[in-house]
């Protein structure tokens, strides 16, 4: 097909072209035949035209994906509440050891006291000041 076509304009003549140009095809004006294909293929379509009802969208969400929502939100609550327990029997901040690869200053930051990163949590980040 991509070859007649560069074939077609390509051509020396409008004559040529003529001769060589395939026929139009247009859509069938006959009835779809009355087969199996047809007939699965329609009722795909009344299916998904049922199954696609709004109401049907709003049960799915208010019986399935609010309370997931929920448990996915109880358990992330008690998740959080347990991982900070667990922070807090461990040892302080400034007891933690500093290792190289942390906290590397080439230079101060521009804003605060120039020591904190932008995304700075005293909760969790501890910087150990050099004593020289």
């Amino acid at each position: 097909m991509i070859g007649l076509r560069a074939f077609q304009r390509t051509a020396a003549s409008p004559a040529l072209r003529q001769q060589i140009r395939a026929p139009r095809r247009f859509a069938s004006t006959q009835a779809a035949e009355d087969n199996a294909f047809n007939r699965e293929r329609a009722a795909v379509k009344q299916h998904a035209a049922e199954s696609s009802e709004p109401r049907t969208l709003i049960v799915f969400a208010y019986s399935v994906v609010i309370p997931c929502l929920c448990i996915a939100g109880v358990n992330a609550y008690r998740l959080w509440n347990e991982h900070w327990e667990h922070v807090a029997h461990g040892p302080s901040l400034e007891e933690k050891p500093e290792y190289a690869y942390q906290n590397i200053r080439t230079k101060n930051y521009f804003w605060g006291d120039g020591d904190k990163t932008l995304f700075w949590n005293d909760k969790v980040n501890y910087h150990k000041q050099d004593e020289e």
